[in-house]
């Protein structure tokens, strides 16, 4: 006779919480959205090139498969695995801004790609401070309330990136680096004097060092540039998009219709593609996009309140903030609320790099908002056991 052996096959899988589900809906949308806009905005920037009309639609699409990609194996891949590989993580990201600075070529007064504009480093850099600081923050615990061994470590690797981004030059995400560290060390218990001391000796010496371009920027935001002796069109962009979404009204003048990328306000596919869904679309495209990132902010941080580890819910706090708070700071840029910064809106903005990088946050944030289930298969004969027992 033939023993009856079984074994009980088991497997893991990963099941997405209702936040996580709602999330990557809106990140859908945002993403359809994107491509529509992408495409508005760059088919007469394309002729005029003597390029195809979809040739930015393309390149675009082409990173829309690469970060989907990404979002797939960083909503499978365990987040909390991240936090042995933290410091393999920033080790790359100064290693690459390096590269940047050595290797890239000047475009535009600024270096920031490699490979030929395929990739940008400071974006993925903003990953490397995320889970670094959430790594040793988490390990530091009530030392973060020290200034010396608590929070000194942090200023010194951040800032080293901060100060690899002004040497591109790129003074924004420098000081995006810097603010999204300290939104989370004060998240995670730190002092908030010890913010304001550090910031009182570090501002005064940053401004004195901060190159005439960037204060020409920020004078004539404030209508004063021949306080400092800047040209009166340096915020050409900021005005010509404030023009644009007035011409939109409310419910805007047509998709493809806007006048504005027709070369009046340059780099609109970017820095200030805003404006073109604010042209096109008119004040119900604006509020849909400000609607649209409110609810990633809101189920961004549900997930982080209910995630698995004090490591988790910084990693979660971190990545929202940094979606969240790059869409809103490139809003009130194009309605002239900030002065330039350069940040561009989040799965919206033609680049591979901000779509790649933003659809591999979302897909981090989907796993720590995820559980892990074993899966049991029915019982079944093994067949090599089974031989064995006859």
């Amino acid at each position: 006779m033939t023993a009856a052996i079984t074994v009980e096959v088991v497997r893991e899988r990963w099941r997405m919480g209702v936040e996580a589900r709602a999330l990557l809906l809106i990140t859908a949308i945002l993403l359809v959205l994107g491509l529509a806009t992408v495409y508005s905005a760059t088919v007469i920037v394309a002729q005029q090139k003597n390029l195809t009309p979809s040739y930015y639609l393309v390149r675009q699409l082409v990173g829309a498969g690469m970060g989907i990609v990404a979002f797939a194996i960083c909503a499978k891949v365990d987040a909390e695995r991240y936090r042995g590989w933290a410091w393999h993580i920033m080790i790359a990201a100064i290693v690459t801004m390096l590269a940047v600075l050595v290797l890239s070529t000047n475009v535009n007064g600024s270096k920031r790609f490699l490979f030929s504009h395929a990739v940008q480093p400071s974006e993925f850099a903003k990953v490397a401070v995320i889970i670094w600081t959430a790594m040793l923050a988490a390990k530091k615990g009530e030392q973060l309330r020290r200034l010396g061994k608590g929070l000194m470590p942090f200023f010194a690797v951040n800032g080293a990136l901060a100060v690899l981004a002004i040497l591109e030059p790129d003074v924004s995400v420098a000081l995006f680096y810097m603010a999204l560290m300290g939104a989370m060390l004060f998240i995670a218990g730190a002092r908030v004097g010890h913010f304001l001391l550090i910031g009182l000796l570090v501002i005064p010496l940053a401004w004195g060092r901060m190159n005439g371009y960037v204060k020409c920027r920020i004078a004539d935001w404030r209508d004063e540039p021949r306080a400092v002796g800047c040209a009166q069109d340096i915020n050409l962009q900021t005005r010509q998009s404030m023009i644009a979404i007035g011409a939109g009204r409310m419910f805007g003048v047509g998709f493809g219709e806007g006048r504005q990328q027709s070369g009046f306000l340059p780099f609109q596919y970017t820095d200030f593609i805003g404006s073109n869904i604010g042209e096109e679309w008119g004040f119900v495209g604006i509020f849909t996009v400000v609607a649209l990132f409110g609810g990633y902010a809101w189920l961004g941080f549900r997930i982080a309140r209910d995630a698995r580890t004090p490591f988790l819910q910084l990693v979660a706090v971190g990545l929202t903030l940094t979606t969240v708070t790059t869409a809103f700071v490139h809003l009130a840029v194009i309605t002239g609320l900030f002065p330039n910064t350069g940040l561009t809106l989040p799965f919206i903005s033609y680049g591979r790099s901000n779509l790649l990088i933003s659809l591999m946050m979302t897909g981090m944030l989907v796993n720590i908002g995820s559980t892990r289930e074993r899966v049991y298969s029915d019982a079944m004969p093994d067949p090599i056991l089974g031989l064995g027992a006859r």
